[in-house]
């Protein structure tokens, strides 16, 4: 599903959203209830996909546990609703790349210690991290990407999938895309639904492009 670049978004007065943020958003870029809806469809495609194996989940933190959480279960309730049973088996990473709405040029992987349960496994790996197609910042290249799926490589799974909520929209298409995605954005910054800017707006349900002001607020 893409959003256009000229795309206005929905007025913040036609949604309920915590009274802290008051006038550090711009607009809704993505309701939660599409959100919700978009990420059933997905667990409906990577259902189709596997076959007979079974999935070793790995969710990168922080970012990534709203939607690993929401897909996860999506999976379950297929699983439990055919004759087909999936065991699912979940670890966690962290990854460290943004200083305010900047990346560093230096990415940090933590957690995820035993990843030797990948080995021969088909792995599937839920992120929600914004996925550049190519722009100025490192992520923008797919390095962060790239590094974490280097580390997992070297464990040999039989198969790694890379499922994101989001991939951002820029004006070259060399860069990372993972196997299944729910919305190709404009090239904004964002936050809400567990995507934060310093630790700040993982609270808030929807996806909303930041203001200045906020920026500025909660910048360290």
């Amino acid at each position: 599903m893409q959003i256009s670049d000229n795309w206005p978004g929905y007025s913040l007065d036609l949604f309920t959203y915590p009274q802290h943020y008051y006038g550090d958003l711009e607009y809704v870029l993505i309701p939660h209830g599409i959100i919700v809806d978009r990420t059933e469809r997905l667990a409906k495609d990577i259902m189709q996909d596997i076959g007979d194996n079974d999935i070793v989940v790995l969710c990168v933190l922080k970012g990534g546990y709203k939607f690993c959480a929401d897909l996860v279960e999506h999976i379950k309730n297929l699983s439990r609703n055919s004759e087909r049973f999936i065991s699912m088996k979940v670890d966690f990473v962290r990854l460290k790349s943004y200083h305010n709405d900047q990346s560093m040029q230096d990415m940090q992987i933590m957690g995820g210690d035993d990843l030797s349960k990948l080995t021969g496994k088909l792995s599937f790996v839920f992120l929600l991290i914004l996925f550049f197609m190519f722009c100025k910042d490192i992520v923008g290249t797919g390095r962060t990407m790239k590094v974490l799926l280097n580390n997992i490589e070297k464990y040999k799974p039989k198969m790694i999938k890379v499922a994101s909520l989001l991939v951002k929209r820029t004006s070259r298409p060399d860069g990372y895309r993972p196997d299944y995605y729910g919305f190709e954005i404009p090239d904004l910054f964002v936050v809400g639904y567990a995507l934060d800017y310093n630790e700040h707006f993982r609270d808030l349900n929807h996806i909303c492009v930041i203001n200045d002001h906020g920026k500025a607020k909660y910048r360290v």
